[in-house]
């Protein structure tokens, strides 16, 4: 066994500071020897929100980028094996280490980012983000057959809004995914959400306000949103998007940003299929990352003193 238990502790906590769907957590971890294993936790079940366990698997992948990073902080560098056994579908991935190495300046910003993340749903300072940030984000969330896309402001906004607002009424109105969303909120002690929170990031409750798609393309239009895109739609796919969306998103608060998810309007069929055809977009969206500066702080960068991150 090459883990300490301490280095176990440091893995798990790194972990459970990853978003999840419903803030549910749904997978489990386990140590050997040189390897790490991530489970998915098929009895977390939302059938209303997430039907066929899509944000489920974005959740683990999410999990995974953690898992990932405080290996690296601990000085080693893994090999990552997606969806590695036919005979164990719960097995979502496998961290294998073999040999030290340091973790980058980029990775060591990152991991300490885990601590720090939280998603914010309040509207975001005036201040925009810079072109060249948003840039590095979109590199950071690159990976095989996935890409992080901007939503262009001009062009975009409006037939966004358009998508999101039908979402919102559609979601209000469904009273299955009411009372799924009431069960969940009070089985995690998750506070209501404040009346003033935008639509597109918070959980469209029964008594949520939606404004009209006038308002809703002017506050989209301010804002900076990236969509994670993945070639195709497979487990596989979703697993890859969750990793991806984390990376970016640690890397926004290692930039001094912070931001939310939005995954509840995808989930119908005519919002995604919408997403793809009118914003032109070269694959399946998978979840919108909302990010910008808090206005309650001074953007700052996260500092990490020079070599290997520590635990």
């Amino acid at each position: 066994m090459i883990w300490s238990t301490v280095e176990i502790q440091a893995l798990a906590r790194a972990a459970s500071r990853a978003p999840s769907v419903h803030n549910s957590q749904p997978w489990t971890l386990e140590v050997a020897d040189d390897v790490v294993h991530l489970y998915e936790r098929f009895d977390v079940a939302l059938p209303r929100h997430d039907p066929a366990g899509r944000d489920r698997v974005l959740s683990c992948g999410a999990a995974l980028t953690n898992v990932e990073l405080a290996v690296r902080a601990l000085g080693w560098r893994p090999g990552i094996e997606v969806l590695p056994s036919a005979e164990r579908p719960d097995l979502v991935a496998t961290l294998r280490v073999r040999e030290r190495a340091e973790a980058t300046a980029a990775e060591s910003a990152r991991y300490s980012a885990i601590f720090q993340r939280g998603s914010y749903r309040s509207p975001f300072a005036l201040h925009h983000v810079p072109p060249r940030v948003l840039r590095r984000l979109g590199d950071t969330a690159a990976g095989p057959g996935t890409e992080a896309r901007l939503v262009r402001s001009r062009t975009e906004a409006a037939p966004l809004a358009d998508l999101l607002a039908y979402a919102g009424l559609a979601l209000r109105a469904d009273r299955a995914y009411q009372r799924e969303l009431s069960a969940w909120t009070a089985q995690f002690r998750q506070p209501p959400a404040e009346a003033t929170t935008v639509p597109w990031s918070g959980l469209v409750r029964a008594d949520t306000h939606l404004p009209d798609t006038v308002t809703l393309t002017e506050r989209i239009a301010a804002e900076s949103l990236l969509i994670v895109l993945t070639a195709d739609d497979t487990r596989r796919d979703h697993l890859r998007a969750g990793a991806a969306l984390e990376r970016a998103w640690l890397a926004a608060v290692a930039e001094g940003l912070v931001g939310s998810v939005l995954t509840q309007p995808l989930h119908l069929h005519e919002v995604r299929a919408g997403l793809i055809e009118k914003l032109d977009l070269p694959g399946y969206p998978q979840v919108i990352l909302r990010i910008g500066y808090p206005v309650t702080a001074t953007p700052a960068r996260v500092v990490v003193p020079a070599g290997r991150g520590t635990v």
